[in-house]
């Protein structure tokens, strides 16, 4: 039996791996990693893989940044964790400063979670609490876009749409409001998602005209839907849907956990449509994808209306144990730092242009892909039965996950949402590399398809 087997059969004895079928696991064992390194990942045989998809979006900078390493290391020389109710240290209000800085206008107050759906859930919590406590107790649903994705914890999973995560969990899960979200590739009103005026916001606009007084806050993933197979929609509308909340007062939570720190070309993605959301959810490349962190990020408005004298039962009891984690703080401070002083985004815009360049020509030409999109280093190719009806195909004969296996014997990680092939790498990524990544993926398609 070879090393990997052993470790193999010692995992699958005893983990249960997330977001996985394991019986899928009986013909591709899980990889035993030993080390990671750039945008490379290595296994305990030497063999290496390019991790196209930062390890669930959350590795910003690459694999053993040694920027981030070093912080890391010298933070647990000092403090490993401390209560944060009533405790406090420099890296966390140092940290609560620098995103002050970069944040969209008006968001001013950091609360700070271990988690992304933590952030999220943090975020319900305070906008029905708002409410309650400034005398519009009427207004505590949610409104939400079909297709979205914000966590899997329960109220994140009520503020969700996609039926692979929700659908079994209905019983268990809240009312909310949802509004049919945009689909760019197959548009209704026939328009380009780079040349639109947004006509489906008159979706949203019902929605509101029926609904609002009785909402607190609608909460929506900002031009990127993640798990709903990378749709990407122009920034018009989110510029509607802001207007939409100041109308109507409902406060808008911005989920730009999968979308901050460059990932869409810009800081956040707010910053394409020039408009500053309520709330302001971050997590993944918050601390480069190092340590389990979150940040939920509100207005003076919202904070001052908790604010009180304790026994007047206005104070937002909301904790985790690892909130305002020390090292998770050092890491997020040396992200910052990276971003600040090495050009980071401007590098990643660059190489974004080159990739959608590169990936067009490598793709579209293919008999079965439907749509290249992209927004920032984000590329996602739609594969369909056919070009010109945007007919899916059969998703039973899983076509994405076969050319994920094919692609991982070739040294590429690939995660496919259905038939939908996306790159999302370290925004640290070369051309070079990129260019292997198209290279490896378009072998496994051919091989596939």
């Amino acid at each position: 039996m070879s090393e990997m087997t052993s470790w193999q059969e010692r995992d699958v004895e005893h983990i249960w791996h997330p977001c996985s079928q394991m019986k899928d696991y009986e013909t591709l064992p899980p990889i035993v990693v030993d080390h990671g390194k750039g945008v490379w990942l290595y296994d305990i045989t030497g063999k290496k893989y390019l991790d196209i998809i930062s390890s669930w979006w959350a590795n910003l900078l690459g694999h053993s940044n040694e920027k981030i390493n070093e912080a890391i290391k010298e933070q647990l020389d000092k403090l490993e964790h401390v209560i944060f109710a009533n405790f406090t240290h420099k890296p966390a209000i140092t940290l609560a400063e620098k995103l002050v800085e970069i944040l969209p206008k008006g968001l001013n107050k950091i609360h700070f979670n271990d988690n992304g759906s933590a952030a999220i859930e943090c975020a319900l919590k305070m906008c029905f609490q708002y409410y309650l406590q400034t005398g519009k107790p009427k207004k505590k649903y949610f409104m939400c876009l079909t297709e979205g994705y914000h966590g899997e914890t329960i109220g994140a999973l009520s503020v969700g749409a996609v039926d692979l995560y929700t659908k079994l969990y209905a019983p268990m899960m809240m009312k909310t409001f949802p509004i049919e979200a945009p689909d760019c590739y197959r548009c209704p009103y026939a328009e380009n998602r780079d040349n639109c005026s947004a006509h489906c916001i008159e979706r949203a606009k019902k929605v509101f005209e029926e609904k609002a007084d009785e909402t607190c806050a609608l909460i929506l993933e900002l031009l990127l839907q993640g798990s709903a197979v990378m749709r990407i929609y122009p920034p018009i509308y989110l510029k509607k849907i802001r207007e939409l909340c100041d109308k109507y007062d409902v406060k808008l939570i911005a989920d730009e956990i999968a979308t901050g720190f460059g990932r869409t070309g810009k800081m956040f993605a707010c910053n394409h449509a020039d408009i500053s959301p309520d709330v302001v959810c971050l997590s993944k490349g918050l601390t480069g994808g190092y340590m389990p962190m979150s940040a939920t990020c509100v207005t003076d408005e919202i904070y001052d209306a908790f604010y009180a004298d304790y026994n007047e039962g206005k104070a937002f009891l909301h904790s985790h144990t690892y909130a305002g984690n020390p090292l998770g703080c050092a890491a997020a401070l040396a992200v910052q730092k990276i971003l600040r002083e090495d050009n980071i985004l401007e590098k990643a815009r660059e190489n974004a242009a080159y990739l959608t360049e590169r990936m067009e020509a490598a793709f579209l030409p293919h008999k079965n892909v439907g749509e290249v999109r992209h927004i920032g280093l984000v590329h996602a190719v739609e594969i369909v039965a056919d070009k010109e009806t945007k007919v899916s195909l059969d998703g039973k004969k899983r076509t994405g996950y076969a050319i994920y296996k094919r692609a991982l014997s070739k040294g590429l990680l690939l995660r496919p949402l259905g038939d939908v092939l996306y790159f999302n790498p370290p925004l640290v990524i070369s051309k070079d590399e990129l260019d292997f990544a198209i290279k490896t993926m378009k072998e496994a398609m051919d091989e596939i398809l």
